[in-house]
């Protein structure tokens, strides 16, 4: 089973997204005023702040940030956002690799033990979620992302390749599984094992503990990496630095938005096009969990009171108020749909992906010009 890495690499980030092109997606293609329609027909109120920030960006006066002022919330960041969502993932890996020991020492696994396993790995597939807001740093850099979450898997290859592993390697062990592509790793491989089937054998629990095992390490290095070199990672000493600091940190949150509008649910619903690739943990059913998770981790962030105080520091508080309306509006419909996005009404699912349109408006429109920086480069949406 085991992949050529620089091979397994490319296939990698060929499915993921990760290499840079020039076309944009279909809905890039669509002009403003017709993407402000549809936005319109779902919700008019987040919809109207959108709208009349097109017109007025230019008079969004920049907040007046101070080096020390900047220092001081990009520390706060690392400090109280981003090594905690580390952490958590880290942990939860640990619980459902004890847990998988535990439950494990004799096969098959089934019943409630089962089902034990499956909740644990939800928590720490939507603790991971939350992580995903960080695209830059340790995790990106050497592609441990992808060993942690190869999501979007548009041609299936969790799936086969997990089953091919664990039938060639029935008693497989986490260093084995150290020297295995992407594919078969981190929380889809897991996802696959836990609920392909209603039980567990030997192979497949010697699968799920060595996995586990492996994640946990993995993590667990971010994380150190992060405790370690935070000043570094987030810029914080050169925080006069353009494309750093403040901008990559915005930028970032930025981009999970964007991107899990367009690989989490335009593509898999076919909402804009063909119907590519599935939703996130289809497997499971549990998409919705998901997608809330990384948009209570955008949610969190961005109202975050260190945040909002610096906005409001020029006693303008439009900014903030119109990006926690058009978060809360977006939490709340997700709240009413289905735990699987797939079986929402379609009307439903489009207004998901409007309201997400509204709320990375806002972030370009509004957010990102009061705090005097840019889009950067790598953002992906159609606005």
């Amino acid at each position: 089973m085991k992949i050529n890495h620089a091979l397994a690499m490319a296939l990698s980030a060929l499915s993921a997204g990760l290499l840079i092109s020039c076309v944009k997606p279909a809905d890039d293609n669509k002009s403003a005023e017709v993407d402000s329609q549809e936005v319109a027909q779902n919700n008019s109120t987040a919809d109207s702040s959108a709208e009349s920030s097109k017109e007025s960006t230019e008079q969004i006066v920049a907040v007046d940030i101070s080096p020390e002022t900047q220092k001081t919330y990009l520390t706060h960041v690392a400090e109280n956002i981003v090594i905690p969502a580390y952490a958590d993932a880290a942990k939860q890996s640990d619980l459902l690799n004890e847990l998988a020991q535990k439950h494990c020492q004799q096969a098959p696994v089934s019943g409630a033990e089962l089902q034990a396993l499956r909740a644990q790995w939800l928590v720490l597939a939507q603790a991971w979620s939350s992580a995903e807001m960080v695209n830059f740093g340790p995790a990106t850099a050497s592609m441990s992302n992808l060993y942690i979450n190869y999501y979007p898997d548009e041609r299936g290859l969790v799936h086969s390749g997990v089953a091919d592993l664990i039938a060639a390697n029935p008693t497989l062990t986490p260093e084995q599984l150290a020297g295995e592509s992407a594919i078969v790793q981190g929380v889809p491989g897991l996802e696959e094992a836990l609920f392909a089937n209603e039980s567990l054998n030997a192979g497949q629990c010697a699968y799920i503990i060595s996995a586990s095992g492996a994640l946990s390490t993995r993590l667990k290095d971010i994380e150190k990496n992060w405790q370690q070199n935070a000043t570094e990672l987030l810029a914080i000493d050169k925080s006069a630095e353009s494309d750093q600091g403040l901008n990559q940190w915005i930028n970032s949150l930025l981009s999970l938005v964007e991107t899990m509008k367009s690989n989490a649910i335009d593509q898999p619903l076919g909402l804009t096009g063909k119907a590519k690739g599935h939703l996130p943990a289809a497997t499971a059913g549990q998409s919705r969990a998901i997608i809330n998770a990384k948009l209570d981790a955008i949610n969190k962030a961005m109202t975050d009171p260190v945040l909002t105080a610096l906005l409001n520091s020029n006693d303008e508080s439009t900014v903030a108020n119109n990006l926690s309306t058009a978060l809360a509006d977006t939490t709340t419909l997700l709240a009413q749909m289905p735990e699987d996005l797939s079986k929402a009404d379609k009307d439903d699912q489009q207004a998901l992906y409007d309201h997400l349109t509204t709320v990375t408006r806002l972030i370009k429109r509004e957010l990102i010009p009061a705090l005097g920086i840019r889009v950067g480069f790598n953002s992906t949406d159609g606005d």
